[in-house]
């Protein structure tokens, strides 16, 4: 992703932040699976969020929109990197915590890195759907956005967690499935249109939480 923003060719970097999110979604589960966990993977796991959710959109964002803002674009994303940092950070803190509260199993503290990427690319999406191939002149709307998110990412706003979402009712299989199923056929068919559909609706979830 980082080396096709320098090329400017912005659409497949955003897939491939999109598939890093995916995989990162399915990592943890599939390493229980195998048996293969251990300290050293979930380390190597935080360091690859950072990069992959991090770092890489930061870099998008800049040379789609925010290098127009000049020193302000550049502060701006390394706001949303940094944040990306201590989020993970935190988490990775609060892991060993003993003191957690009760809800804290079902819910993350603050924007989860993934979301907070996926969030952080929305104007992307709709730079996509308009055909821009840049969306420097929006640079002003987009710059307050991404620190807004920034921000969330540190937050102590608790948000849904579906990591404790182990087993499927067996009556909820097929339905479940079927969405899944759904879902991946409008990613690949209206990618943008899909993207930010599922963006605005996990934004629409946050108050909730």
């Amino acid at each position: 992703a980082i080396r096709l923003a320098f090329e400017g060719r912005f659409e497949i970097a955003v897939a491939a932040v999109i598939l890093a999110i995916a995989l990162d979604a399915i990592d943890g589960r599939l390493a229980r699976l195998l048996k293969g966990t251990s300290r050293f993977g979930a380390e190597l796991d935080s360091l690859a969020d950072f990069v992959n959710f991090g770092v890489a959109p930061a870099i998008l964002l800049y040379f789609w929109a925010l290098n127009g803002l000049k020193p302000f674009g550049w502060t701006i994303c390394l706001m949303l990197a940094v944040s990306c940092a201590l989020r993970l950070a935190r988490f990775n803190v609060a892991l060993d915590d003993p003191l957690k509260p009760a809800y804290a199993s079902g819910f993350f503290t603050g924007l989860p890195a993934p979301a907070g990427a996926g969030l952080a690319m929305v104007p992307l999406y709709i730079g996509f759907l308009q055909g821009d191939s840049e969306g420097h002149r929006y640079a002003t709307l987009i710059g307050p956005a991404v620190v807004l998110i920034a921000a969330l990412m540190v937050s102590r706003v608790p948000t849904f967690s579906g990591k404790t979402v182990n087993r499927v009712p067996r009556e909820m299989v097929v339905p479940v499935l079927a969405v899944a199923a759904l879902v991946v056929v409008c990613l690949v068919t209206f990618p943008w249109q899909t993207l930010l559909s599922l963006a605005l609706v996990y934004a629409a979830l946050i108050p909730i939480s």
